[in-house]
């Protein structure tokens, strides 16, 4: 009998690392059979701050989903974020190389290098090259030129990249684990894997992520992507502004963010209070504070990530225009009145993003918006070098198996010179 495909994503996020492990079964379905969750320590901002921090973080977490699943993790493909990865526009041409005219495969990938070989700043590396739209002789809007006939073959393409060292750093973290990495893939992008379908791409939609400390977007518009942003804000800032308002410590504030604040300051009534004694083991004298002023607070803050979203959203002229609305997604998606107070600030209509197309799914813990990126990340991997061209432009990752199959070649050489 075959043995069973396996597939890890691995989602390194500023406060949380989260993994899923997927396994092909026999009718070429997948199925999550593992899923764990560990603090991260040594990342802020999407940015790695302390190796050694980070590299047992990643370790515990790993160590988790192997128990869970009692296999080992040997390979998986990795999300990067962070305010440093940037976004161009670039095109490529070419001339169509074969005597009759017939675009092939060959000449896609030629046009999608040609496109690559824009001056990308000095200490970046190129994440993705992603194919918008092809012309065919100045005939625009062509999604897939395979088969099609003619001389001149243009491609117009998103290219995604991360600064050189933190790419460098993110990946020593994890190869001192001694894991091999598949792929390294935009967390944002691989988020959309899994939580938008084919039709909301189509006709135009932007996913957010908020996370920790930053608030990821990408905005999609006839299936291909159109913009995406990385803003330094996550949120963490709420918790940050009730330790400071209500003059409380950070520990108390984030479990009154989790248990009892709201987004939506209109849905509290003013007579509700809330005792400050319960969520804190500091806090001596029973102090009573009104959930409305939480709520004001929590508000404030979201309205500042939701106006940020909107002014990415002007930059591509699609403010208050996306027929498919936002998907909210990440840890932060889960805090109560938001996606009201979205649809009011956006002007769109806004909904829940949860990881699709895994059904009979035995691990309930991974319904959540907060391991979309995991899932997606794992969803991508089952995909391959992905025929969107998107896996083309990978960074050329070193290999750890690469290097043990050399030595096992040099021992049977050797071993052939024996008499």
């Amino acid at each position: 009998m075959a043995q069973p495909h396996i597939i890890t994503g691995l989602d390194i996020g500023s406060s949380s690392i989260r993994a899923v492990v997927l396994q092909s079964s026999s009718d070429g379905s997948w199925q999550i059979i593992g899923a764990s969750e560990q603090p991260a320590e040594g990342m802020a901002k999407g940015m790695v701050t302390n190796i050694e921090d980070l590299v047992s973080s990643i370790s515990q977490c790993l160590e988790q989903s192997e128990r869970m699943t009692g296999l080992p993790v040997e390979r998986a493909v990795v999300g990067i974020s962070g305010t440093h990865i940037k976004t161009l526009a670039s095109t490529g041409v070419v001339a169509v190389a074969k005597a009759d005219k017939e675009i092939t495969d060959e000449d896609v990938d030629r046009a999608i290098e040609a496109a690559q070989a824009v001056a990308t700043p000095a200490n970046y590396e190129i994440l993705h090259v992603i194919p918008k739209d092809f012309t065919i002789d100045g005939q625009a809007g062509v999604k897939d030129p395979v088969g099609m006939n003619g001389i001149r073959l243009e491609v117009a393409t998103q290219i995604i990249m991360g600064l050189s060292s933190q790419v460098k750093n993110l990946t020593k973290c994890v190869y001192r684990t001694g894991v091999d990495i598949d792929d390294l893939v935009f967390g944002i992008l691989a988020a959309a894997e899994s939580t938008l379908v084919k039709k909301q791409k189509e006709l135009g939609v932007a996913l957010v992520s908020l996370g920790a400390q930053t608030t990821s977007l990408i905005v999609y518009e006839e299936g291909d992507v159109l913009h995406t942003a990385v803003l330094p804000i996550g949120s963490n800032h709420i918790t940050a502004d009730l330790a400071i308002c209500l003059r409380i410590a950070m520990e108390t504030a984030e479990t009154l963010k989790l248990e009892v604040a709201q987004a939506d300051a209109d849905k509290v009534n003013k007579r509700d209070e809330v005792d400050l004694a319960k969520f804190s083991v500091n806090e001596q004298e029973r102090t009573m504070i009104p959930l409305k002023q939480v709520a004001e607070i929590v508000q404030a803050r979201c309205e500042e990530i939701f106006s940020l979203i909107d002014k990415e959203l002007k930059k591509i002229n699609r403010s208050g225009l996306l027929p498919s609305g936002v998907v909210l997604t990440g840890g932060g998606a889960k805090l109560p009145g938001l996606l009201e107070l979205g649809k009011a600030k956006l002007k769109l209509p806004v909904f829940a993003g949860l990881p699709l197309g895994l059904e009979n799914n035995a691990i309930d813990k991974v319904n959540d918006p907060a391991y979309a990126t995991a899932v997606g990340l794992a969803i991508w991997g089952t995909q391959g070098a992905r025929a969107t061209g998107s896996g083309k432009g990978r960074l050329n990752l070193p290999s750890f198996s690469s290097v043990d199959q050399v030595v096992d070649k040099m021992k049977g050489w050797f071993k052939s010179l024996l008499p």
